[in-house]
C-alpha cells in the first residue's frame, strides 16, 4: 500500500473558512480589513462535519479536486480580522512579548516592530556576527542587485530579496562574517524621461529650456523625494542589509570610481570613439543599449501608433520596387524590402554569387528608382538567395547586417534618417524634414507614379522597440565612446571553461560562452543629462574649429596636460570641450561588486569581501550585467568579482503570462503583503504612464484576477512561496492563492507554538538537546524526523536549492508534528502526573523547528521564538537571526532512519482505518479496532504504537489478533499488506437500513463522474496523466463501496445475536 503523508487524511489546512472573532487583549486592537469578498456564511456544526466528511473521503480515495481559477478560489476567501500590535515602543527598541500571543496569526501584529530593532542593535551588520559565539572565521559577501530608483519593487524584485535573505540570514546564524550590501541604480533614461515628465505636467518646462546643472538640481530633489519608496520595500521583506554601507550610484565616491575604470581602459586600448551604427530611439534622441531593444515578433501587417508620429503605421508588410539596369531600361531587379523609407540612403543591390538569375548582371549599374543615380550590383554570400527575389538592397547608414556588407565592399553609407526621425537633406526638398514613416507614404507614392512599384504583401517580422519610448528603434551612423569586449570576453570565455567560474545551474554556461564567441564591441554613449557625464575633453582651436582630437583624463587639468602633450601646445592656450553624453548606466552597474566596497582605494571593505562570495541575479540578467561585471571586474582588479554565480527564473502570474504593467499583473508585493482592495490597485493604473488603449485592457485583467482584491498575506508567506518553487528550472508561475495557503501554514505553525507554550508552562527548565534521550518511540520518532529536517535544510542551503528546504520545513511542521506528533502526544499530557519527556520533545521541536524556519520566515520565527524560555548553559543570544543555525551534526545522535520506516506501516494503517470511518461515516463513534499480521516483526512495530495508532486513527481500543486467529465476524476489513489485515468494530456503530441508501446516493454520484470521465477524448501529456489517475481513483474508491455494501447486506442478514461475535 503507497504510503501517504497524514496530512492527506485530515481536511484540508488550506481550505478557506470564515474567520473567527478575536476576543479584544490589552495590548492587541483588532479591526475589520479591507472587504475582499463577500462572508462566507455560518453554517452549523453538523453541515460543517458533513462537509469535512466528504472532503476527507475523497482526499482518502485520492480523487483530485477539480482546479479552480484564481477569481473562483479568491471568491472563497473571507476578509480575517486584523490584530494590532499597540503596546507603546520606541522605534528601534525591543519589542514586547511579556503578554499572550493572539488566538490566531496576524501578519501586522507579528511584523510589528522587528526590523527596526533587528537594524538598531546592529545585527545585520558583519562587525557584530564577529562576535558571536558560533563565529567560524569565515566571509560571505553578496550585493543585491540594484534596482532602478525610478521605480518600485516587483515580484521578480521580491524573489531575488526573498532567496538572497535566506541565504544571507543562514549564514549569519551559521556564524559567518556577513556582508550584504544595498543600493540603487540611477537609470539615466528612466530616471530623466521620469523628471522630464513632471517638469511639463507641473510647470509646463522642457528639459531643453533648462540648464544642465538646473535639470539636474531636478533630478536630485526628485531623487530626495521618491528614491526612499525602494529601502521601504526592502525593510517591509525583511531583507536584512547592511544599510550603512548604502550605495547611489551616483553617489561621489561612485562616480569617482566610474571614472577611474573610464580612465584605466583607455589607457589600456579597451575604449576608443568611433562613428559607428548604434541603437538609437528617436524619441529619446539618445542611443540605447541592446537590453532596451525588445523584438517584436509580427505574424504580418500590423498597425501601430508610435510616438511622435501623427499617423497609424503598418508593420509586416513587403514592399517590392523595380530597379531598372542601366542601358536595358526594359530589364529591371525587383528588390523586397519592409523600410521604403530608407530607399534614399540605398548605395548598392547585392545578389548571391552563385544565383544563375543574376550572374548575367554582375558588374553592371541599376538606377535608383528615386534618384536616378547609378547603384553598383555587388555579390555577397550573405545574400539569401532562397529570399523574396534574391536581391537585397544596400543601405549601410541604417542596417547592422548592410553596415558589415558595405565595409566588405567599400561602400560609402548614406544617411537617411536624421536623430530626430525626420528625414536628412540628403533625401531632397520634397522629403527633408518629414517624419520617417509620413515620408514612408511618399516614397510609395512617388513609386507607383514611376511605375517602379511592383506590389505589397503581408510579411511576418520582428521589428526592433524601444522599451523606455515605445518607439522603433533606428540604426543610425553615430561618434560614440566604445569598449572593446573581444579580449575581455575572451577571459570571461576561458573563466568559465576552467571551472574557476561556476554557473547554478550549469546549463547557461552555453548562453554564456555563444555569447561572447560573437560579442561585439560596446557602445556606452547616452544622449541624456542624468549619468555621469564622460571624462573625455575634445579639443577646439581657436577660431572654433573642432578637430578629432580627444583626451580622457580624471579631471580638466589632467585632460589639459595630456591635450597639451598630445598637440605639442601650451595646455593654457587650448580650448577643451567635455563630451557632453554620458556612460551607459549598465557600465556604472558593471563596477558594482567592487566600486560599492570604496574600489579604487583600497577599503578594508574591499579587502575582506572581494572577491564576493556569490552573485545572485535573475537569469535575464547572466549576459547584459553579469557578463559585463565579469570583463570589467576581472580587468580593473585583477581578478573575478565573484566565482559562483546563481541564477533563478523570471516570474510570471498563475496563468503563465509575463509580468507586464500593460496586462495589469505587475504587483507591488506590499500588496500582497499588506492586502489591497480592488478600487486601489486600479487607482494605481491610473497613476501610471499607460496609454488609454493599455489600460483599459490592465483595468480588465486586474478585475478578473483579483475581483475582491488581494488578501492580507504577510511577509513570511510571500518569501517562504517564493523560496518554495524550483528557482533553478522553468519559470516560475506565481499566483496569489498559493501565497494565500502559505498565510494559512503561518497560522498552523501559530497554533502549534501556542499549544507548545500552554504545555511548558511557566516553570519549565529545558534540558540541553545533547541530553534530551525519547522515552517513547512517538517521541523517538519525531526527534528523527526532525534531525532529518535539520539535515535537508543543511544540504539545500550548501547546494543553494532552496526549495529543497522549504519542502522539508512545510513537511516537518504539518505533517509531522503538527498532524501526526501533537496529535498523538494529546492523551498523555491530560493524565496526571503528566510525563515529563512529551515537554522536554516539544520545546526542542520549537526551539529547534524556529530556528530552521528564520531565514525564510524572519518575523514568524522571531515572534514565537522569543517566547520560549532559554536553555540552561546555552548561548545567550538576544535574537534568532543571530542564534545558532542547528547543524545535521549536532542533531545526528536522533537520527534512527528504521525507525522512521517502521512508523511508516503505521500511518498506513491510520490511512486505512481513517478510510473506512469515511465509508461507513463514522463521525462520533470510536470503534474497537484490531490487527493481524503473519511477520512477527511487523506485528512488534504495531504493539509498539497501539496507543498513538488509535489515536491517530480516532479509533478506540487498539489490540494485536494473534497469527492464526480466526478473523471476526461483524467487523470491517482492510488489507495493509499481503501479510497484514485491519479489522474495525461496526455492530451497534452503524445501522444497514440507514446507511446503505448513502452508500448507493454516493456510488451514483462516482460512477456519474466516472462516466463523464470516460467519455472525454483523451488529452495530451499531464493532462491526460491526470485524467488517468482520476479515472483509477474513481473506481478505487467504487470497488470499496461496492465492498462496504456488501459488507453491511451481510450484516442485515444475520440476526442481531449473531452479529456480535468477537475473537
Amino acid at each position: 500500500m503507497p504510503h501517504l503523508p497524514l496530512a492527506s487524511l485530515r481536511p484540508s489546512l488550506w481550505c478557506l473558512r470564515a474567520s473567527r472573532g478575536l476576543r479584544r487583549l490589552c495590548p492587541l486592537s483588532t479591526q475589520s480589513q479591507p472587504h475582499h469578498g463577500s462572508p462566507i456564511s455560518r453554517r452549523n456544526r453538523e453541515a460543517k462535519q458533513k462537509r469535512l466528511r466528504e472532503k476527507q473521503a475523497a482526499l482518502e480515495a485520492g480523487i483530485a479536486w477539480e482546479s479552480k481559477t484564481p477569481a473562483e478560489s479568491s471568491k472563497a476567501w473571507s476578509p480575517k480580522e486584523v490584530v494590532l500590535y499597540e503596546v507603546p515602543t520606541e522605534p528601534g527598541t525591543k519589542k514586547d512579548v511579556s503578554g499572550p500571543l493572539p488566538p490566531a496569526y496576524s501578519p501586522q501584529y507579528v511584523e510589528a516592530a522587528w526590523y527596526l530593532w533587528w537594524e538598531r542593535e546592529g545585527f545585520f551588520k558583519p562587525e557584530y556576527q564577529a562576535l558571536l559565539p558560533q563565529s567560524t572565521g569565515e566571509t560571505f559577501s553578496m550585493c543585491i542587485p540594484p534596482p532602478n530608483v525610478t521605480g518600485s519593487l516587483h515580484i521578480g524584485h521580491a524573489l531575488t530579496v526573498a532567496i538572497q535573505d535566506a541565504l544571507v540570514r543562514w549564514h549569519r546564524m551559521r556564524g559567518d562574517r556577513v556582508l550584504w550590501v544595498p543600493g540603487c541604480d540611477h537609470a539615466g533614461i528612466a530616471t530623466q524621461t521620469v523628471v522630464e515628465k513632471q517638469l511639463w505636467r507641473e510647470q509646463g518646462v522642457r528639459r531643453h529650456e533648462l540648464s544642465r546643472e538646473d535639470f539636474l538640481r531636478a533630478v536630485w530633489q526628485w531623487k530626495e523625494a521618491k528614491g526612499g519608496e525602494i529601502c521601504e520595500q526592502l525593510r517591509a521583506l525583511g531583507a536584512s542589509l547592511a544599510w550603512d554601507r548604502e550605495c547611489f550610484t551616483m553617489d561621489m565616491g561612485f562616480s569617482l570610481a566610474v571614472t577611474e575604470a573610464f580612465v584605466r581602459l583607455h589607457k589600456a586600448g579597451l575604449l576608443y570613439r568611433s562613428r559607428q551604427l548604434v541603437n538609437w530611439s528617436c524619441a529619446l534622441r539618445s542611443a540605447i543599449s541592446d537590453i532596451e531593444v525588445e523584438s517584436r515578433a509580427l505574424p504580418g501587417r500590423t498597425e501601430l501608433q508610435l510616438p511622435g508620429c501623427p499617423i497609424p503605421v503598418s508593420f509586416g508588410l513587403l514592399f517590392s520596387v523595380a530597379f531598372r539596369v542601366d542601358g536595358e531600361p526594359d530589364v529591371e531587379v525587383v528588390v523586397g524590402t519592409t523600410r521604403p523609407e530608407t530607399l534614399p540612403g540605398d548605395v548598392a543591390v547585392a545578389v548571391h554569387p552563385d544565383d544563375s538569375r543574376y550572374t548575367h548582371l554582375h558588374g553592371r549599374q541599376l538606377r535608383h528608382p528615386l534618384t536616378g543615380q547609378l547603384l553598383p550590383v555587388i555579390t555577397d554570400p550573405a545574400v539569401q538567395p532562397q529570399m523574396g527575389t534574391g536581391a537585397v538592397k544596400v543601405t549601410p547608414a541604417h542596417s547592422p547586417a548592410d553596415a558589415e556588407m558595405g565595409t566588405r565592399h567599400g561602400l560609402c553609407p548614406q544617411s537617411a534618417i536624421a536623430e530626430d526621425g525626420t528625414m536628412t537633406p540628403l533625401c531632397g526638398d520634397w522629403l527633408q524634414g518629414l517624419h520617417r514613416f509620413v515620408a514612408r507614404e511618399k516614397i510609395v507614392s512617388a513609386l507607383r507614379e514611376r511605375g517602379l512599384f511592383r506590389g505589397l504583401q503581408s510579411h511576418p517580422m520582428v521589428l526592433p522597440v524601444c522599451s523606455r519610448s515605445g518607439d522603433v528603434v533606428e540604426y543610425l551612423l553615430k561618434s560614440q565612446w566604445f569598449v572593446r569586449c573581444r579580449e575581455m570576453g575572451d577571459q570571461a570565455a576561458k573563466a568559465v571553461e576552467s571551472g574557476a567560474l561556476e554557473f547554478n545551474p550549469t546549463f547557461h554556461q552555453k548562453n554564456w560562452q555563444h555569447w561572447f564567441a560573437h560579442i561585439g564591441d560596446w557602445c556606452i554613449s547616452r544622449q541624456l543629462w542624468w549619468g555621469h557625464q564622460i571624462p573625455a575633453y575634445q579639443v577646439v582651436e581657436a577660431k572654433g574649429d573642432r578637430q578629432d582630437c580627444w583626451v580622457v583624463g580624471r579631471t580638466e587639468a589632467e585632460a589639459r596636460e595630456l591635450a597639451a602633450a598630445l598637440t605639442g601646445r601650451p595646455g593654457a592656450e587650448l580650448t577643451l570641450e567635455r563630451d557632453p553624453d554620458v556612460l551607459d548606466t549598465w557600465f556604472s552597474s558593471a563596477l558594482f561588486p567592487f566600486a560599492a566596497l570604496g574600489w579604487p582605494q583600497e577599503t578594508p571593505d574591499l579587502a575582506r569581501f572581494y572577491p564576493l562570495s556569490l552573485m545572485e541575479t535573475g537569469s535575464d540578467l547572466l549576459l547584459f550585467w553579469v557578463g559585463r561585471m565579469v570583463m570589467l571586474g576581472t580587468q580593473l582588479t585583477g581578478q573575478l568579482p565573484f566565482r559562483k554565480v546563481l541564477l533563478h527564473s523570471m516570474v510570471r502570474d498563475g496563468q503563465g503570462r509575463k509580468m507586464s504593467k500593460s496586462l495589469g499583473n505587475v504587483l507591488d508585493p506590499r500588496d500582497i503583503i499588506k492586502g489591497v482592495e480592488l478600487q486601489v490597485l486600479q487607482e494605481k493604473l491610473r497613476d501610471g504612464n499607460l496609454d488609454p488603449a493599455e489600460l483599459a485592457i490592465a483595468a480588465a485583467t486586474q478585475k478578473k484576477d483579483f475581483p475582491h482584491g488581494i488578501p492580507e498575506c504577510g511577509t513570511d508567506a510571500l518569501r517562504f512561496t517564493l523560496c518554495s518553487h524550483g528557482a533553478l528550472g522553468g519559470d516560475l508561475h506565481l499566483s496569489v492563492s498559493e501565497v494565500l495557503s502559505c498565510r494559512h501554514f503561518c497560522n498552523k505553525i501559530w497554533n502549534a507554538l501556542r499549544f507548545i507554550l500552554n504545555v511548558l508552562g511557566e516553570e519549565f527548565t529545558p534540558e540541553p538537546a545533547e541530553e534530551l534521550c525519547p522515552a517513547s518511540p512517538m517521541d523517538a520518532w519525531i526527534l528523527s524526523r526532525l534531525a532529518r529536517t535539520a539535515q535537508e535544510c543543511e544540504r539545500s542551503f550548501l547546494t543553494r536549492e532552496l526549495s529543497l528546504a522549504t519542502h522539508a520545513l512545510h513537511h516537518f511542521w504539518l505533517h509531522n508534528l503538527c498532524d501526526v506528533y501533537l496529535e498523538a502526544v494529546k492523551p498523555q499530557l491530560l493524565r496526571s502526573p503528566r510525563p515529563q519527556e512529551p515537554p522536554q520533545v516539544l520545546f526542542s521541536c520549537a526551539d529547534i523547528g524556529l530556528r530552521l524556519l528564520a531565514p525564510f520566515m524572519p518575523f514568524l520565527a522571531e515572534e514565537l521564538w522569543q517566547r520560549l524560555p532559554p536553555r540552561p548553559g546555552g548561548p545567550l543570544v538576544p535574537s534568532i537571526c543571530v542564534a545558532p543555525y542547528p547543524s545535521a551534526r549536532s542533531l545526528e545522535h536522533w537520527h534512527q532512519p528504521e525507525l522512521e520506516q517502521r512508523f511508516s506501516r503505521i500511518q498506513e494503517a491510520v490511512q486505512a482505518l481513517r478510510a473506512l470511518r469515511a465509508t461507513y461515516q463514522l463521525t462520533k463513534a470510536r470503534p474497537r479496532v484490531l490487527l493481524q499480521s503473519s511477520e512477527p516483526l511487523e506485528q512488534d512495530v504495531f504493539q509498539a504504537f497501539l496507543e498513538p495508532l488509535g489515536t491517530l486513527a480516532h479509533c478506540g481500543a487498539v489490540s494485536l489478533l494473534p497469527r492464526g486467529t480466526v478473523t471476526p465476524s461483524g467487523w470491517a476489513q482492510a488489507s495493509l499488506s499481503d501479510t497484514a489485515e485491519v479489522y474495525m468494530e461496526l455492530q451497534g456503530l452503524v445501522e444497514p437500513e440507514t446507511h446503505l441508501p448513502r452508500l448507493a446516493a454516493r456510488r451514483q454520484k462516482l460512477q456519474k463522474q466516472l462516466d463523464s470521465l470516460k467519455g472525454r477524448s483523451p488529452a495530451d501529456g499531464v493532462a491526460e496523466t491526470q485524467r488517468q489517475q482520476r479515472l483509477s481513483a474513481l473506481q478505487l474508491e467504487l470497488s470499496k463501496l461496492d465492498q462496504a455494501a456488501s459488507h453491511l447486506q451481510q450484516l442485515m442478514a444475520k440476526s442481531p445475536s449473531s452479529g456480535n461475535s468477537e475473537p
